[in-house]
């Protein structure tokens, strides 16, 4: 028995993961308990806190922090339990992926956040770990809106790849990120995903998320790539700014000059 998180909706879900399209693919309503995911929505910080560090440029708007120092108790204890033996030996068992490791560092996760305008371009994450070079398998993202309006935008699509070219073609899926729901899918499988259209919440509203990832070894032919590979939006297509901000984007070395916007403002 979790403490944190619902197993029953975890087990039910799991059965789906396997053979979903566009990649292997679960969506999972009612995660946490029902007091922890209110509980962890109340300590999710305001988006005008001083522990974000900000995104602002052609294809990502976001806010993210992952430092535990700033994690209040729950928040904390919640992280360490989605890192835990406990979790992921389930998880292993459930999906069939042996085996299956934590990021404590939680590269690339953490607390997420987007305000109005926010957006996030469709695009792989990165394959290999940048410290560990271990390969990025699972992801977990769990919603903590509790009054979030479909219509507000936000969701989390999910792309097939482009059969002539490496970019996303058909959207498959669309996912609202509602109240307690996570999503848990495999990154090694072309997995292109975003939401590519800007929020169109109301000022004060904000869409938040929390985020895990879980490695295995990296087998021999695995792509190496440390950063995410974003594509462009169809209005983008052609823009040799956003080309170059993609590539940028994409190398360990230069993936920092991307926080500071195309029309040369810092975020």
């Amino acid at each position: 028995m979790s403490t944190y998180v619902n197993m029953k909706s975890l087990e039910a879900a799991a059965r789906a993961f396997s053979g979903a399209a566009p990649f292997d693919h679960a969506v999972i309503d009612d995660f946490f308990l029902p007091e922890v995911a209110t509980a962890l929505e109340a300590e999710f910080p305001d988006f005008d806190s001083d522990v974000w560090h900000q995104y602002r440029n052609a294809i990502e708007v976001k806010k993210t922090c992952n430092n535990w120092n700033a994690f209040p108790s729950l928040t904390y204890k919640v992280f360490d339990y989605l890192n835990s033996d406990a979790l992921i030996g389930r998880l292993s068992e459930l999906l069939d992926i042996f085996p299956l490791l934590p990021d404590p560092g939680l590269n690339g996760g953490g607390w997420h956040t987007h305000a109005r305008g926010g957006k996030l371009n469709t695009h792989l994450d990165y394959n290999l770990h940048p410290k560990l070079g271990m390969q990025r398998k699972l992801n977990i993202i769990v919603y903590l809106n509790s009054n979030w309006q479909p219509s507000w935008g936000g969701q989390l699509g999910l792309w097939r790849q482009d059969p002539q070219r490496r970019k996303p073609g058909e959207l498959v899926a669309s996912v609202d990120p509602l109240f307690n729901r996570a999503i848990l899918f495999d990154t090694t499988q072309d997995s292109w995903h975003g939401l590519p259209a800007p929020l169109e919440c109301p000022e004060g509203q904000t869409r938040r998320s929390i985020a895990v990832y879980y490695l295995t070894p990296a087998p021999a032919e695995s792509e190496d790539r440390g950063k995410a590979l974003f594509a462009p939006t169809a209005e983008q297509e052609g823009d040799e700014k956003v080309r170059e901000l993609i590539e940028r984007r994409a190398s360990v070395d230069s993936a920092a000059s991307t926080y500071t916007s195309l029309d040369g403002g810092h975020q």
